[in-house]
């Protein structure tokens, strides 16, 4: 994260690894390949995709605990207090990052989000203050919040939140002015104008395809044990709830920009990026831009074209290929996230909460939290560090992996069912050597 709102947040170099950075990318393209190998001896039918796996009924109590309504709307209630906090800070704090503003958006919104939806499910779909504003508006007006005026389009899928997701790593990544007051302030104002508009002429079903947080969320839940089936809170696997990751126009580009912009965070913090635009004719925010679109860009073209390359049965038509799988692409991504956000998050998340206590820089102490102070455990512990981030990777590769060959059993002829997936793997190995690679160099 550009700016210096955070504490760097890198892999810390490839010196601080318990085995070489040939030897780490080595293993970890290793641990896909043999993965690969054993899934296609032992996995010759689809697991996931028939939609046959309810999973176990969670405890009785916790069932109705979170399906009452009250529960729901003490989530509401939280989302309405967080959101007003974080417009108290914004309008009345100071223009500094002393301003938990800053760590609120960046850290806490950005990544501890997504974090805790592989924990706990949906989380932004849960305390998401626009629906709850929507929703009051709609009540106002004698009209239902689900419906809006228009119906959405289904041609338009998760475009908006891929172009939503974009403009806010641009903001954080490659726009001059990330850490000043008025730009987040502004942009956040957009955000909200937005989807308030957008809720009211197409209902809720705006926020599910077209709020980019709440697309991120959402995604990031597909990952963690819990769901909804027919009602009931169940616990199952990951990978169970991540076949059901809706097949939509947009999926490959929302996937191509959360990826290519952490690649692209990465990589703007190695030396040879230093080095470059301390040395270029051209500005360095032009160079920013041009390096972030470059990463998404290539990013969603690897892995459509990945998927594309395969052969289908006929069935799916070979467009409808890449959104087919690119639900296969959501471990990478969260691995990535953990792998190069845990320090920002421990780190600076810690300083956020302790800031937050003082919005306005007036001295309070209104949580009693403004004497914490980070411990930077993981800056005098960087093999433990670097262990973690490398595990994160590969285990992220790997579920990936078993998910794009569940998906593979369900689209591929018999005869192409080894060959077929190939092209895939190469471009998850592409994106375990060059993703480690970029993270070591940070």
């Amino acid at each position: 994260m550009n700016g210096g709102i955070v504490e760097a947040h890198g892999i810390g170099g490839s010196s601080d690894l318990p085995i070489s950075l040939e030897l780490a990318v080595s293993g970890a393209v290793a641990a896909l390949v043999v993965s690969f190998t054993v899934l296609v001896v032992a996995w010759r039918r689809p697991r996931y995709d028939d939609g046959q796996r309810p999973g176990r009924a969670a405890w009785p109590w916790l069932d109705r605990l979170t399906g009452a309504r009250g529960f729901a709307v003490g989530l509401r209630v939280l989302g309405m207090v967080l959101a007003a906090y974080t417009v108290a800070t914004a309008l009345f704090g100071k223009a500094s990052l002393t301003n938990p503003f800053f760590g609120i958006v960046y850290v806490w919104w950005w990544v501890g989000l997504v974090l805790a939806s592989v924990l706990l499910g949906p989380v932004w779909r849960a305390i998401s203050p626009v629906r709850t504003i929507n929703a009051g508006i709609a009540r106002i007006a004698g009209t239902d919040p689900e419906q809006g005026l228009f119906r959405y389009p289904a041609w338009l899928g998760y475009w908006p939140a891929a172009l939503g997701l974009y403009a806010f790593v641009w903001l954080e990544l490659a726009y001059a002015y990330p850490t000043q007051l008025g730009s987040v302030r502004l942009w956040c104002a957009i955000y909200v104008g937005v989807m308030l508009v957008g809720g009211a002429l197409f209902g809720n079903r705006f926020y599910d395809r077209a709020d980019p947080f709440e697309v991120y969320s959402s995604l990031a839940a597909k990952l963690s044990p819990w769901a909804r089936v027919d009602g009931r809170l169940v616990v199952r696997s990951p990978l169970a709830n991540l076949a059901t990751v809706p097949s939509r126009p947009g999926l490959v580009a929302v996937v191509g920009v959360l990826f290519g912009s952490t690649a692209y965070d990465s990589f703007s913090e190695s030396s040879f990026w230093v080095r470059t635009y301390q040395d270029a004719s051209i500005s360095k925010v032009w160079l920013d831009n041009a390096a972030l679109l470059a990463f998404c860009v290539i990013a969603t073209a690897l892995i459509a074209i990945g998927s594309a390359a395969t052969p289908s049965r006929g069935e799916v038509p070979r467009r409808e290929l890449p959104r087919r799988y690119a639900h296969s692409i959501v471990p990478i991504v969260i691995g990535y996230v953990i792998a190069h956000y845990l320090t920002l998050l421990v780190d600076t998340g810690t300083q956020t909460l302790a800031l937050a206590s003082d919005p306005f820089g007036k001295g309070w102490d209104i949580l009693g939290t403004a004497s914490l102070k980070p411990s930077y455990w993981f800056s005098y512990h960087p093999t433990v560090l670097a262990t973690i981030k490398v595990l994160a990777v590969v285990v992220g590769h790997v579920l990936g992996a078993v998910a794009a060959h569940d998906r593979a059993l369900s689209v591929l002829p018999p005869r192409d069912q080894i060959t077929g997936q190939l092209p895939m793997l190469v471009v998850m190995v592409a994106l375990t050597a060059g993703g480690l690679m970029l993270l070591f160099s940070a």
